[in-house]
């Protein structure tokens, strides 16, 4: 009897790359504009928290560029093969946003410095809110299709950095309209409590995913 094959087909399996090569250029490119934005506008206003989510962008693109090494191998054998390099570098990703975010939360938690009103870091929380979840859940249907652990996390790379965006945006309006300076940074903590739990996840190579032709998806063979 048969035995039916697991997972995309090959001409599948190639349209999901072309997918995930497609987001991960657009997550790159739109988180180094808003790495810019977030910097910049950090720096007028003294805000941590804007600085904070700058730095964020620029880990996101870190991670990102990690799935996009891997998935620019043609061949399937080798993106298979730079799987575990590229979930290293994501998890690491995690740890050092979670790290950052801490210190930066226990710095504003204990009254070093207080940010000026910035409109321009309400506007780029704003449209990263509004953006990241599609791209995240794009990526995230995508590597689980293809059986893809890094894929699948740094997706959830980019959703983390959509909670970011709304901690930032509401730290923002909360400051400028109530001076309620002490909800950014207790929301900050737990988020870098998520990053760290994500990390050690990315890291084990779980998180995912779809059956492959060996008949196991990619949640049931951490990478060792």
């Amino acid at each position: 009897m048969a035995t039916l094959p697991l997972g995309p087909s090959p001409a599948r399996r190639e349209a999901l790359t072309r997918r995930i090569r497609l987001l991960v250029a657009v997550t790159i490119a739109y988180n180094v504009v808003e790495a810019m934005v977030a910097l910049t506008a950090g720096t007028i206003a003294s805000s941590s928290a804007l600085i904070g989510f700058g730095l964020d962008s620029v880990i996101e693109v870190s991670s990102a560029a990690a799935v996009a090494w891997q998935f620019s191998a043609r061949e399937h054998t080798v993106r298979e093969a730079r799987e575990k390099a590229a979930l290293r570098i994501i998890s690491v990703s995690f740890f050092a946003l979670a790290a950052y975010v801490a210190v930066d939360a226990v710095r504003a938690l204990t009254g070093t410095g207080e940010a000026d009103p910035s409109p321009v870091g309400i506007v780029i929380a704003a449209l990263s809110l509004a953006v990241m979840p599609f791209l995240s859940a794009a990526q995230r249907r995508a590597g689980r299709e293809i059986g893809s652990a890094s894929a699948v996390a740094d997706s959830k790379q980019t959703l983390l950095c959509t909670y970011l965006s709304a901690v930032l945006l509401a730290g923002l309006l909360l400051n400028a309209t109530l001076g309620w300076t002490w909800a950014d940074p207790v929301a900050a903590l737990v988020i870098a409590g998520l990053a760290v739990k994500e990390g050690r996840e990315a890291w084990r190579g779980r998180g995912c995913c779809a059956p492959t032709a060996h008949g196991q998806g990619c949640a049931n063979s951490p990478v060792q």
